[in-house]
């Protein structure tokens, strides 16, 4: 009897929570909502922000950065980090949102999956993955400075990539795009090929074999994985378009943004490992027989040096994604 008084209180508590999170939400968007219609009539150039868009933009990525909190995909600080990335990119735009979401939910459901081979390769192995707040700006923090210049420059709402028309704004569409599937491409590598790769690794700076979990080694699953990967956040947010922008019909053609996304991920993740050669240090501990990221006396180098860490190498990779590849994308936009 004492059990189920106690599962039910539990189940009390979880709703008030929730309705009390829900209240706190729409109070919070309204007040933002007010606040920007006073800062609108004071400036004619900005344009009041619909209360459902704060209200979307607050409680869907608190619902989702809770869910990851409970299922250990993100720690505290990796939670609280991941709401302020998810709300800049969801007030900005819903392409944004969406392709966010394509990121962290493919990510986190392949950083479960194959969990046992993982831990034989990977002196670092986390269930679930567990990431914090450097992890996650190193992935989310170029995509959100981004979301923060757009909305600088048109304000919140959805718009066609279209050089001609909005040619910064289409610019900083394809640099966030790139920087989130360069993230994912990555991550859809580093969590298949590990599990589905028959063969070993290749140290893409000299293509010689390497143990697995080598800073710099690729396959030519990981590599496909990391196309994919990209090309989940290009179709993401290409079908958002379908369904929010209104004249597309009057822009010049979106479906390049989907190949966009494939190619960024599979550079993205191809710079990765070219800079992990490069800048980690990678060597073979005999006493544990697995690949780790320190020197030690049981520790044999394979390559790098002690330069840079894995969420130091994510981040430089997605700034010269994000940086360069749209200079490319300009150039062979069909228009």
């Amino acid at each position: 009897m004492d059990a189920e008084h106690h599962v039910l209180m539990k189940e009390y508590m979880e709703m008030m929570t929730d309705m009390l999170v829900l209240c706190a939400t729409l109070a919070l968007s309204i007040f933002f909502w007010v606040v920007s219609l006073i800062v609108s009539s004071y400036s004619g150039t900005l344009q009041p922000v619909s209360p459902w868009r704060w209200l979307f933009s607050i409680l869907v990525p608190l619902m989702l950065t809770g869910r990851a909190l409970k299922r250990r995909s993100l720690d505290r600080s990796g939670a609280l980090g991941a709401l302020l990335v998810g709300f800049l990119l969801t007030m900005a735009n819903y392409s944004f949102f969406c392709s966010l979401l394509a990121f962290f939910i493919t990510s986190s459901k392949l950083t479960r999956w194959g969990g046992a081979q993982k831990k034989k390769i990977d002196a670092e192995y986390k269930e679930g993955g567990q990431r914090n707040w450097v992890q996650v700006f190193c992935n989310g923090g170029v995509p959100a400075e981004l979301a923060l210049l757009y909305m600088i420059e048109v304000g919140p709402g959805e718009i066609p990539i279209d050089f001609g028309k909005q040619y910064s704004a289409s610019w900083m569409c394809l640099s966030l795009v790139g920087a989130l599937a360069c993230s994912t491409g990555d991550t859809w590598a580093s969590e298949v090929g590990p599990v589905l790769s028959q063969s070993k690794p290749r140290l893409i700076t000299t293509w010689k074999e390497v143990p697995a979990g080598t800073n710099g080694g690729v396959t030519p699953v990981g590599l496909v994985a990391s196309f994919l990967g990209g090309l989940a956040v290009g179709v993401a947010y290409f079908a958002t378009q379908l369904l929010m922008v209104n004249d597309l019909h009057l822009a010049n053609p979106q479906w390049p943004i989907m190949v966009y996304g494939g190619v960024a991920g599979l550079v993205g993740s191809m710079l990765d490992s070219f800079l992990g050669a490069h800048m980690q240090y990678s060597g073979f501990d005999s006493s544990i027989g697995k690949v780790v990221s320190y020197e030690s006396a049981t520790t044999q180098r394979i390559c790098g040096k002690p330069i840079l860490d894995n969420n130091a190498v994510n981040l430089f990779a997605s700034v010269l994604v994000a940086l360069f590849l749209p200079g490319l994308a300009w150039g062979l936009w069909p228009q």
